[in-house]
């Protein structure tokens, strides 16, 4: 889990964590913003959330990253159905060839 703190404007500095991680053949790295969990959708029009979210990207790891941006992109506009799409959206995956 990353820092929780500004990458632009801010009023103190302060430092980033540096955190380690061992990564192994096929392994996925997903970077992210904050717009696909806070979007609104679903039948009663609430936030996606990153609990949900983040069992979409466990549970499409296994396919081809092509598959998986398609997957993202249509599991997104299912959720959001006829909501506005309130913030902008980023997300890339990267895997791990050794």
């Amino acid at each position: 889990k990353g820092d929780s703190q500004p990458i632009g404007a801010f009023v103190s500095h302060k430092n980033f964590t540096c955190n380690e991680i061992l990564l192994e053949q096929d392994d996925t790295i997903y970077i992210f913003s904050d717009g696909y969990a806070d979007q609104f959708g679903g039948e009663h029009g609430k936030k996606l959330k990153y609990k949900p979210f983040k069992n979409e990207l466990l549970s499409i790891q296994p396919y081809t990253m092509e598959e998986q941006k398609r997957h993202l992109q249509l599991f997104f506009d299912i959720w959001k159905g006829n909501f506005e799409q309130i913030d902008d959206i980023c997300v890339m995956g990267v895997r791990i060839n050794a």
